[in-house]
């Protein structure tokens, strides 16, 4: 796994979590249906750190807490 697919699948997981659609996380952090798609659909594989802090802000956790999972733990080397 890779970041970008962390971020995807933290994302989701947060969401079920609150049984929140990614359209009420959208309106809820001010970030933009098509920005939280792309990431969702992985054609965003580098969602910014002020993105992933407005979708935070938008769950009401901090950006430790988006991060403290064990999706991060052990990800690929992104430069080879």
């Amino acid at each position: 796994m890779n970041i970008g697919e962390a971020v995807r699948e933290r994302i989701l997981e947060l969401c079920r979590e609150r049984e929140l659609s990614i359209n009420k996380l959208c309106s809820m952090s001010g970030v933009t249906q098509s920005t939280v798609n792309n990431i969702i659909s992985g054609r965003n594989r580098s969602a910014t750190v002020s993105t992933i802090q407005k979708l935070c802000d938008g769950l009401g956790i901090t950006i430790e807490e988006f991060f403290h999972s064990p999706l991060f733990r052990g990800l690929e080397q992104e430069l080879q």
